[in-house]
């Protein structure tokens, strides 16, 4: 027998999986929750959307890069982000002409649709 522990939506199972007699009949396993894990921390940032104007994530998706720092001016229109969504990389841009106040994700980052990215004053 086996233990596995996967996760689904967040939500950590136990699993046992017992392993071939060649019956072919599967064998389930009662799934026990288990705690979920502490999300890793964030980088030291200024508190989430420090600046007046928030950038938010369209869709969910994964942070691929960064192509700002905080402090940097940026125009509107300029790539700020890269976030993957559904095996496509889009481009997140400033909506409007400023400084970058925060950057409240990182690379590698899972963000959900209308998270706060970043802010700009």
């Amino acid at each position: 027998m086996k233990n596995y522990t996967i996760t689904v939506n967040g939500v950590a199972y136990e699993v046992t999986v017992e392993e071939g007699a060649g019956t072919g009949a599967p064998v389930a396993a009662a799934p026990k929750a288990v705690a979920p894990k502490a999300a890793a921390p964030k980088a030291a940032a200024p508190a989430a959307g420090a600046g007046a104007n928030k950038i938010k994530a369209p869709m969910p998706g994964k942070i691929l890069g960064i192509k700002v720092n905080v402090g940097d001016a940026v125009k509107k229109g300029q790539v700020m982000m890269i976030l993957e969504a559904m095996k496509m990389e889009n481009e997140i841009v400033a909506d409007v002409d400023g400084k970058v106040a925060s950057i409240d994700v990182q690379v590698g980052s899972t963000v959900e649709a209308d998270d706060v990215l970043a802010s700009l004053n």
